[in-house]
């Protein structure tokens, strides 16, 4: 398992069929794939998640990755980028998803951005877009302190979603005014 980053409370690091039990119990909670596009999960659909995350380690040398928590080692979660088709574009998308009982703990928000900072630090995308039902409150607001703003309304996957874009640029911007103000 290779280390991608890790943040104040959270070592990001790749998925391993290893994971397979504890993300199944998190990706088998409906209140968790409430907005999911897959649905809730069972053992044999994580593996199959888990196949395609390291397919995609292989071709786009990213996907989703384990959250870890520092102070138990517990598999919290995950968060990446990785290929989506979006109107038949492949897209480079922010996915995350956390087991409930670590919600509202700005967990999602700091794994997002330290994925993002991986991202455009290494300039390996101009750009990442991320896709949201207008009432997943919780993941709209994940979404903004990363740094996104504007969104198109389309449709994916039969339901109507906004599609958010996040460049290098507006990234770069963001990330040297946030600089700027912790050394004013």
């Amino acid at each position: 398992m290779v280390q991608i980053c890790e943040t104040e409370r959270l070592i990001v690091r790749s998925l391993s069929l290893g994971d397979a039990p504890a993300l199944t119990e998190i990706l088998s909670d409906p209140e968790v794939m409430k907005h999911s596009v897959r649905g809730v999960c069972d053992e044999a659909a994580t593996r199959k998640f888990i196949e395609w995350c390291l397919a995609c380690y292989e071709t786009h040398g990213v996907g989703p990755w384990a959250l870890i928590d520092k102070k138990d080692s517990a598999l919290v979660g995950f968060c990446g980028i990785g290929p989506e088709m979006v109107a038949d574009v492949e897209e480079i998308n922010l996915g995350y998803r956390l087991a409930a009982r670590y919600w509202n703990k700005g967990l999602a928000s700091e794994a997002a951005r330290a994925v993002l900072n991986y991202a455009f630090g290494k300039k390996l995308f101009h750009s990442v877009v991320v896709i949201i039902e207008p009432e997943h409150v919780a993941s709209l607001k994940v979404a903004e302190k990363a740094g996104f703003s504007s969104f198109a309304v389309l449709e994916f996957h039969g339901r109507t979603v906004r599609l958010y874009r996040l460049t290098s640029e507006q990234w770069e911007t963001l990330h040297n005014n946030a600089m700027r103000g912790t050394s004013a």
